[in-house]
């Protein structure tokens, strides 16, 4: 294998998150072949996307790892860019002032309407933001979560509909996500489950309705002054919805172990 055969294993499992993988294949890489600047971008990138304190320094040795070696390539310094830019400045003060140096030398190895340059843009941008602009940031990316999810839940109930799910290849994620929902709900008992990822919109109507109508009765009756014991219809379709994200999850690896068995076929070939 080249080195540029492990880059395109890392880009395919970082595509579908798998970060640990994408580090092992840039290790084994680096290891076999030497270094590469385009394997220890992956390295930092896979470190990077765990967004935790110790991944981070992770990503920034690989990135001061490439850079010592390369020092003009433009992929480990938008890469470590933007790493910088997301420190914290008190916890971290040291990544954080790098940020400016970085920009600088980019600026003058990345000529204006570059990709590097719009990256540049788009991570200061980032950094730039206020209070109420990361708020709705968040709000944005929770909104197309859901959109996601209920994406999900749509193809689960017409697999449902059909009885069945069409045969798909074992590195289709979206495929992969429908058949891991399909296991997932089989069985007697979550029959009202399957009826409530078939009929979403409805069950959320007729759910909401009852609990107006719980929480009315409950104080009307005179038991309680004020009641939030109707909410607690929202348990079905909670582990309705907690079965579809676990079934994302369960495709997810089922596609990343797909991957590395071809990967593992193409070296053993090769």
């Amino acid at each position: 294998m080249t080195h540029d055969d492990y880059a395109d294993h890392c880009e395919e499992l970082f595509a579908v998150g798998g970060f640990t993988e994408v580090r092992k294949q840039a290790e084994a890489g680096l290891e076999e072949l030497g270094p590469d600047p385009v394997l220890y971008r992956w390295l930092g990138l896979a470190h990077a996307a765990e967004d935790e304190d110790d991944h981070d320094t992770e990503a920034e040795k690989a990135y001061k790892a490439g850079l010592a070696q390369w020092p003009d390539d433009l992929g480990l310094l938008v890469s470590y860019l933007e790493l910088c830019l997301r420190a914290d400045q008190w916890a971290h003060p040291g990544r954080s002032s790098r940020a400016g140096m970085l920009k600088e030398r980019i600026a003058v190895l990345a000529p204006k309407g570059s990709p590097e340059a719009a990256r540049v843009e788009d991570a200061l941008g980032w950094a730039g933001r206020g209070y109420w602009q990361d708020v709705r940031a968040r709000t944005a990316t929770a909104r197309v979560e859901r959109a996601t999810l209920a994406s999900h839940s749509l193809d689960v109930a017409e697999a449902l509909e059909r009885g069945a799910q069409a045969p798909a290849h074992p590195e289709d994620l979206r495929a992969a996500e429908v058949a891991a929902a399909l296991e997932l709900l089989d069985g007697s008992w979550r029959a009202p489950l399957r009826l409530m990822v078939r009929h979403r919109v409805a069950a959320y109507v007729a759910t909401f309705m009852l609990v107006l109508a719980t929480n009315q009765a409950l104080v009307l009756s005179g038991t309680l002054s004020y009641s939030m014991w109707g909410w607690i219809w929202y348990a079905p379709i909670l582990l309705a919805e907690s079965k579809l994200r676990q079934a994302r999850r369960l495709a997810r690896q089922r596609v990343i172990g797909a991957m590395e068995d071809r990967h593992a076929e193409t070296a053993a070939a090769g």
